[in-house]
């Protein structure tokens, strides 16, 4: 596995390292020790999937709210998506900061999200598939989330939001006391 460091300290694309022969490839999409030698979490508590049908869906940002915070791997498994993480760790350099990644089937990268982000994503394809690894069981009781096109941080799409859930469309604005949950992290 090889990892690229992105512009926010704590978050991280892992591309494969590809075996290639007459049969296809062979490649690790996660190891214990090198995400540990990194310093990165390399607990895995859960693992899931999503299958998106139509180009354009976005779900998220989602976040669990402390002590459940969490730790996401992010990968594509079929089609293509544009995978967004951002630092909601009010005491950090890059509070408010995202960093983006086309993830795609074909070129096998992943996001890892640290503690203390929100993940989201747009799917680039029809039939796009993901998959998760988790460090935390998924808690619907501390699910928390920030509105996709909120001002206050000012993600910017690839493309326009065709299909999204009413929770992820609705969330308000960020306001004082969400930034005060958000100390928590």
């Amino acid at each position: 596995m090889r990892f690229l460091a992105t512009e926010i300290p704590g978050a991280w694309i892992l591309e494969q390292e590809r075996h290639v022969d007459d049969r296809g490839f062979f490649a690790r999409t996660w190891c214990e020790e090198e995400l540990s030698r990194r310093g990165l979490e390399a607990r895995v508590a859960q693992c899931s999937i999503s299958f998106n049908r139509r180009r354009w869906t976005l779900r998220g940002l989602h976040y669990q709210a402390p002590p459940f915070a969490e730790v996401k791997i992010v990968r594509c498994s079929r089609g293509a998506l544009h995978d967004v993480a951002v630092d909601l760790r009010p005491d950090s350099a890059t509070f408010r900061r995202s960093v983006a990644v086309e993830l795609t089937a074909d070129n096998g990268r992943a996001l890892y999200v640290p503690r203390g982000f929100a993940h989201g994503f747009l799917t680039l394809a029809d039939s796009t598939e993901v998959s998760y690894w988790i460090s935390t069981p998924y808690r619907p009781d501390v699910s928390r989330g920030i509105r996709y096109d909120d001002p206050f941080l000012g993600v910017v799409w690839p493309g326009p939001v065709e299909v999204i859930a009413a929770r992820d469309r609705d969330y308000p604005d960020v306001t004082l006391d969400k930034l005060d949950e958000l100390r928590g992290l």
